[in-house]
């Protein structure tokens, strides 16, 4: 056998048993987020009162974090003028830098701009 083929070889049954290893975690989230799913459906199904219909969506919740490894954790920043620490999920949009209040083009009002919108020009 080649020397230089051995290598190779083991780099190729390396690389096949992470893609395995990947499928399997795969095939485990949609069968979590299957279940979920079917829970959420239960919940919704109309019989329970509303505090045990939330109670339920939250358990299904909470069983689903669980079997993708947990919540996503909490990231702290602080806010632009440094008087506040912002709280947020990781992975979620940056806090806007400033003020999300506006003094309109001829000075006489103050706009306060919803969350998804930007200053006027």
């Amino acid at each position: 056998m080649n020397p230089k083929r051995i290598p190779a070889a083991m780099f190729c049954a390396v690389l096949l048993a992470a893609a395995t290893a990947a499928g399997a975690q795969s095939a485990q989230e949609v069968q979590a987020r299957q279940r979920y799913e079917r829970e959420i459906a239960a919940c919704n199904s109309g019989t329970l009162a509303a505090p045990a219909r939330e109670a339920c969506i939250r358990a299904a919740g909470n069983a689903l974090d669980r079997a993708l490894g947990g919540p996503p954790t909490d990231v702290t920043a602080p806010s632009a003028d440094g008087r506040a620490t912002i709280v947020s999920p990781a992975g979620a949009p940056p806090p806007s830098s400033g003020s999300d209040a506006v003094r309109s083009r001829d000075g006489r009002a103050t706009i306060v701009l919803p969350a998804d919108r930007t200053a006027p020009r």
